[in-house]
């Protein structure tokens, strides 16, 4: 990723370039003060012409600064992100206020410039906006497309395709070489991946990673189209619109040559067989949906697909091997736990996962210390309502900052919040039952409500098999690393939290691998 929060210092010369538009915002903004007047808006902090809030966050990652301005000016807080209006909340009460006390009035999403480019106007799940066909898209993703059945029946490419990155370290292993685990870890999960929506590996999956690299970054809704929506200046100013249509070309490019194949032998396979696309285009074959399926509504729930599962799945395993080298106690539990269950076949059986009762505490503390967007997707408010009190005028995007959450000493106590501990989910903690599967407001690493992930079995299935068959046959030493407490955790920006630094690790095979 980028160091896009050097961003933020030249805000200044993108607003002396709309400072053309202050006069007409000034004119507005006394109308709006005067139509707020009898509202209780929440307190947020003091805000410059044109760019609003955004000195208070700049230097920092938005997550970061948002906790700390948080902990000055309340739960609930009202920031002006250049001229959008943006609520972030920051505590269990809010989060269950706008995810479940008035999730329909927040369950639309924000089409900033650079997403509705994107997703060709909002055609996929993640950003499509609250409505009948978001419903639609919805149902076929929860019935059809990620049911716990059609996960299930990916399991022998998850098998394949572990064993084979399995193979790929063992080599490094022999050669004494180290292995990047951020490359290695995000190949495994896009050939997974791959292979589950296509049916086979695709010949331009290096180009297609790059494209949602990149896109990812874009959507971070960090740059002067997104900021200044009314201003043509900013949008011409800016090259993020035009880069994000450039990748939506290249990956809608790639996909057709990929439909096409898939519609050329259709008919040859069967239910059983069929892969995710297979199901979207016998969906859209059979005419029963309300609002017609077309092509690039097909193309950006792939992308969707890609996107979610794949680029959070491989943030999270390497955040989970980076915590492990960082606490090796935890490191030598996890180790132990995987060996002794799985000692007489000689590998990890997927079947059997369910028995590494530390391994899933590991994972649950990766994700509260890690959630992989730390500030969700944003949300948009389409009603007028209150969050704890505090009135939301509509239109207002709306920010989750369930990172701060996950580190809030006041629900998770026995111990520093920034402190990597597994056990705190174990039997007698105060914390033992909270859960990340939406009903805990404080671990919320897949969101809640309507708009929760739709994907997180999915995505937990590609992890779980991969970091249990890593520590089974490997041991891990971080080069250089004497005091592993020093280990560095710093992060990157973007919309998702990447390590900043490449993992780079050596294994030291120590439980052989069948067949070599």
């Amino acid at each position: 990723m980028v160091d896009g929060y050097f961003f933020y210092l030249g805000l200044a010369l993108v607003s002396l370039l709309v400072l053309l538009l202050a006069t007409r915002r000034g004119r507005r903004s006394a109308a709006a003060a005067h139509d707020d007047g009898a509202l209780r808006l929440p307190p947020g902090p003091w805000q410059l012409p044109v760019i609003g809030s955004l000195h208070h966050i700049a230097g920092k990652l938005p997550h970061r600064a948002m906790r700390d301005l948080a902990r000055r000016h309340g739960p609930v807080m009202l920031l002006r992100l250049g001229e959008v209006p943006t609520l972030v909340v920051s505590s269990r009460d809010a989060a269950r206020e706008v995810m479940k006390t008035h999730d329909t009035a927040f369950a639309s999403r924000p089409l900033s410039a650079t997403v509705r480019a994107l997703t060709s106007g909002g055609k996929d799940i993640i950003f499509a906006p609250y409505g009948e066909y978001w419903r639609q898209l919805r149902k076929i993703a929860v019935t059809e497309l990620l049911t716990a059945r059609r996960v299930l029946s990916f399991r022998p490419i998850r098998e394949e395709e572990v064993a084979a990155m399995l193979r790929a370290v063992a080599r490094a292993a022999s050669a004494g070489r180290a292995v990047e685990m951020r490359a290695a870890l995000s190949a495994l999960v896009a050939d997974t991946t791959v292979r589950a929506v296509m049916g086979d590996r695709c010949k331009d999956r290096d180009v297609f990673l790059r494209k949602l690299d990149r896109s990812i970054e874009l959507s971070a809704g960090l740059n002067p189209a997104d900021l200044w929506p009314s201003s043509r200046l900013a949008g011409c100013l800016s090259g993020a619109v035009r880069q994000a249509e450039e990748c939506r070309d290249t990956v809608f490019a790639i996909l057709d040559g990929i439909i096409q194949e898939h519609l050329d032998k259709s008919g040859s396979g069967g239910a059983a067989g069929e892969d995710l696309l297979d199901v979207l285009l016998r969906i859209q074959k059979e005419g029963r949906l309300q609002i017609p399926l077309d092509m690039d509504a097909i193309k950006s729930v792939i992308f969707d697909i890609f996107g979610a599962g794949s680029e959070t799945s491989a943030t999270t395993m390497e955040w989970t091997i980076a915590e492990l080298i960082r606490n090796p106690m935890a490191m030598k539990k996890a180790t132990a736990e995987v060996r002794q269950a799985f000692a007489k076949e000689g590998v990890v059986s997927e079947a059997r996962l369910s028995e590494l009762r530390y391994l899933h505490l590991v994972i649950k503390e990766t994700f509260r210390l890690h959630a992989p967007v730390p500030l969700l997707l944003p949300r948009e408010c389409q009603e007028a309502c209150q969050v704890l009190g505090y009135d939301v005028p509509r239109g207002t995007q709306v920010l989750v900052n369930v990172w701060a959450l996950g580190r809030d000493e006041q629900y998770w106590p026995g111990g520093s919040p920034e402190e990597f501990r597994p056990e705190r989910f174990d039997a007698g903690e105060v914390t033992a039952t909270v859960d990340f599967r939406g009903a805990d407001f404080e671990l919320l690493p897949f969101g809640a409500g309507r708009r929760m992930c739709p994907g997180m079995a999915f995505g937990l299935a590609n992890m779980e098999l991969a970091l249990a068959s890593l520590l089974f046959h490997f041991d891990w030493e971080a080069p250089g690393v004497t005091n592993p407490s020093k280990f560095d955790m710093t992060e990157g920006f973007g919309m998702t939290a990447r390590r900043k630094a490449n993992l780079l690790l050596h294994p030291i095979l120590r439980v052989p691998l069948p067949g070599i």
